[in-house]
């Protein structure tokens, strides 16, 4: 009996957490195509294959199922590589180029995490702290990033911390990826490389070879 059990409690944990993997999965699908407003625990569960109090005893309420989205959306994002590649980088322009790439990377990946966000927001109960539990650690990373650039850069050095850190911001914030991305129909790639010389020629952290064009082109 003893045996029996010690072999079947790994089993059922990773069936758990296989239930698990595929409730969230299919509940961001849903919230990012329908709109949060729209998808009720019944949707997810039968995308899901599984009863409705499953979902329940697995992920919890609507609510918490989109919280762990979220949480798992930061760590996949992958911003802790990030920090330590720009924080390692000798040059402002290595940094901004690691801050593109990095935050291209983030969110390309996790789009439809973002899409299912941003749906949300309009009715979630409390959408100022889901929006905060899914920036805060994008925040705390481009913080670090000004850091860096004004210990690197006489022409950053003189402006404040925070400043520095609003305008990376507005550079490299999601807000910016989706409005040429999605809106505007360019490639990552092009916004990418446009955002990177945007940010370094407003900064004056450029070569004069790099300063030549910031259309993306």
């Amino acid at each position: 009996m003893t045996d029996k059990r010690l072999y079947s409690s790994p089993l059922r944990k990773k069936a758990a957490a296989e239930t698990r993997e595929r409730i969230l999965g299919q509940a961001v699908e849903l919230f990012a195509r329908r709109g949060y407003g729209r998808v009720t625990v019944a949707d997810i569960a039968q995308a899901a294959g599984v009863a409705s109090k499953t979902v329940f005893a697995s992920v919890g309420s609507k609510s918490s199922a989109l919280d762990q989205i979220v949480d798992k959306a930061v760590v996949d994002s992958g911003y802790e590589a990030t920090v330590t590649y720009l924080l390692a980088a000798t040059t402002p322009e290595a940094v901004l180029k690691a801050l593109a790439h990095g935050t291209r990377t983030g969110n390309e990946g996790q789009f439809t995490v973002l899409e299912a966000i941003r749906g949300a927001l309009p009715v979630h109960e409390d959408s100022e702290a889901l929006w905060a539990r899914a920036t805060a650690a994008y925040r705390r990373a481009l913080d670090e990033a000004a850091q860096h650039l004004r210990d690197l850069s006489p022409a950053v050095r003189d402006t404040p911390r925070e400043e520095v850190a609003d305008m990376l911001w507005f550079w490299f914030g999601p807000t910016s990826w989706r409005t040429l991305v999605t809106e505007s129909g360019w490639s990552w790639s092009r916004a990418e490389e446009f955002l990177y010389r945007t940010a370094g020629t407003t900064l004056g952290v450029l070569p004069a070879a790099d300063r030549q064009r910031v259309d993306g082109r």
